[in-house]
C-alpha cells in the first residue's frame, strides 16, 4: 500500500488495452439490462453498440489468487494501491463521436489524470480520475472520464444524505431489481465485486443492508431511457452516484427534457422517493 503523497506520483500513468463486445456478450448485456419498456436490440455482429456497453468489452482476466477480499483485482498495476478497503465507481462523463459496432476490435487508451484527497460525511476518501479514449475500427470513438473513490469501510452502515427525486418528471418508470438481475450484470461485465452477489459478505464485511445495485447498470438504463424518449442517442452523458441502491428496492427511472430539447435531467429513485443516481444527457 502507498500513502497519498506517493499515489500522486501515479498521475500520468497510462495503460492500453484491446477488447471486443462479441454478439454473445451483447446478448448477455441485453438480457441483464432489459425490461418491458426497453427498446428492441439487434445484437448481431456489425450492429450498433448501444451507448455505454463498451464497459463490458475490456474484462480483466486475472487469476483468482490476484483478487482482493472484495472480489476486485488487486491494485498496483494501473490504479494506485491506497490503504482503503472499499473502492467504487463514483461518477463519469462521456462524449460520443460516432457509434461503435458489435463485434469490432476496440482499443482503450487510459491515463490517470488526478489523485485527490477529500473529507466527507463518511470520513476520509480519495478520488482517482481516469481518462479513457475508446476507438473502433471504423474511426468512431468515445471520450470518457471516470471517477473512482476509495473509502474506509465503516463499522456500521451510515448512508449519505438522501436527495429528493426529480420534481415533476416527464416520465417515471419502474424496473424490477432482484438477485438474478444483479448476477447477470456482474457476469456480463466480468465483475466479481462481492457486494453485488454475496449477501453475507455485503452485510457482514462491508456493512450494507442488502446487495448493492450496480452503478454502471443504472447509468446504462438511464442512457437507454433518454434515447427511447427522444428517438436519438445522446451526444454527451454524465452521471454521479449519490446514494447506494439495493436489490430489495425496484428502480424508478425518471427524466425531464429541457424546453429546448437539448438536455435531459435523469435519475434513478427508490419507491420511497430519494435519488440513487443523477445523470444528464445532452444533444447538439
Amino acid at each position: 500500500m502507498v500513502a497519498l503523497r506517493e499515489a500522486e506520483d501515479w498521475v500520468g500513468r497510462t495503460e492500453e488495452r484491446w477488447g471486443c463486445l462479441a454478439p454473445e456478450l451483447a446478448g448477455m448485456m441485453s438480457a441483464a439490462v432489459s425490461h418491458p419498456l426497453s427498446l428492441p436490440r439487434d445484437t448481431r455482429r456489425g450492429g450498433l453498440l448501444p451507448r455505454l456497453w463498451h464497459w463490458a468489452a475490456f474484462p480483466e482476466f486475472v487469476p483468482l489468487s490476484q483478487l482482493g477480499q472484495d472480489g476486485h483485482p488487486e491494485l498496483g498495476n494501473f490504479l494506485p494501491p491506497l490503504a482503503f478497503k472499499r473502492r467504487m465507481w463514483a461518477a463519469g462523463s462521456l462524449t460520443f463521436h460516432g457509434s461503435l459496432r458489435i463485434g469490432e476490435r476496440l482499443r482503450r487508451k487510459s491515463v490517470i489524470r488526478s489523485v485527490k484527497a477529500k473529507t466527507g460525511a463518511t470520513g476520509d476518501m480519495v478520488f482517482v480520475t481516469v481518462g479513457h479514449q475508446i476507438e473502433g475500427e471504423t474511426g468512431s470513438f468515445v471520450e470518457e472520464e471516470q471517477d473512482i473513490v476509495y473509502l474506509h469501510i465503516p463499522e456500521t452502515f451510515t448512508p449519505p444524505k438522501r436527495l429528493p427525486e426529480l420534481e415533476s418528471p416527464d416520465f417515471d418508470e419502474t424496473v424490477t431489481i432482484n438477485e438474478a438481475r444483479l448476477f447477470r450484470f456482474s457476469a456480463a461485465t466480468y465483475n466479481a465485486h462481492r457486494i453485488h452477489y454475496d449477501l453475507p459478505y455485503a452485510r457482514e464485511v462491508e456493512k450494507y443492508p442488502a446487495l448493492v445495485t450496480h452503478g454502471p447498470m443504472q447509468a446504462i438504463m438511464l442512457m437507454e431511457t433518454a434515447k427511447r424518449h427522444t428517438g436519438v442517442p445522446p451526444k454527451r452523458f454524465s452521471f454521479r452516484g449519490v446514494h447506494p441502491m439495493f436489490h430489495t428496492h425496484d428502480l424508478r427511472l425518471q427524466g425531464k427534457l429541457s424546453a429546448n430539447g437539448k438536455t435531459m435531467d435523469l435519475g434513478t429513485a427508490t419507491p420511497e422517493g430519494y435519488l440513487g443516481m443523477t445523470a444528464r444527457a445532452e444533444w447538439d
